[in-house]
């Protein structure tokens, strides 16, 4: 396999190369804190770094593909092109820079960053499987690792929020100390004296 074959794999493939980039920052991210390490905190740099790359990173990419490069994004899926395109590719965006905003802010803030794509991923695999099976369209965009990762994504965000909302209530929840601490340095004084 050449190096352009490769950079090909993992650009068509990018949901899979931004997972494996996010799980490098994470362990580079525990790898500075002090040991021992307690579940919270591991979770927490997986969890910050899954919502930075999985999610913001991935769908701002996926901007890029849909709006600037949207003929070959739908030869990659296997599909004509079509304005919608360009709508999904707006959409996209927007889930990403909420993903990218998430991955420092607090349960809800999260949730948000996971329940949109969710919705948008498990939609796509279920029109990715009638596609497959009446059309039997196995382009890779269809049903490839792109289709795999439009099931899976959702279900480890999902994991990490329940892990998080867990240790919140537990008391032991590093990302919402942290929201808690970025709140009440980054808030307008206003806000302390009751003045608008």
């Amino acid at each position: 396999m050449t190096i352009s074959e490769i950079i090909i794999l993992l650009l068509t493939n990018f949901p899979l190369t931004f997972f494996v980039i996010g799980l490098i920052f994470s362990a580079i991210a525990l790898a500075r804190k002090p040991q021992p390490f307690t579940a919270p905190v591991v979770i927490e740099a997986l969890f910050k770094w899954f919502l930075f790359f999985s999610i913001g990173i991935t769908y701002v990419y996926n901007a890029v593909s849909h709006v600037i490069f949207h003929e070959m994004a739908a030869g990659f899926i296997g599909w004509a092109d079509s304005p919608f395109q360009i709508e999904l590719g707006f959409a996209s965006f927007g889930m990403g820079l909420i993903g990218l905003i998430a991955a420092w802010r607090s349960f809800d803030m999260r949730l948000a960053a996971i329940l949109g794509p969710a919705c948008f991923l498990w939609g796509a695999a279920g029109v990715h499987i009638v596609s497959m099976m009446s059309e039997q369209n196995f382009a890779p965009g269809n049903a490839g690792v792109i289709f795999w990762i439009d099931i899976m994504v959702p279900v480890i965000g999902f994991v990490f929020l329940w892990l998080q909302y867990r240790y919140e209530r537990e008391d032991r929840s590093v990302a919402a100390r942290a929201a808690r601490e970025h709140d009440a340095t980054h808030r307008p004084d206003w806000v302390y004296s009751g003045r608008r």
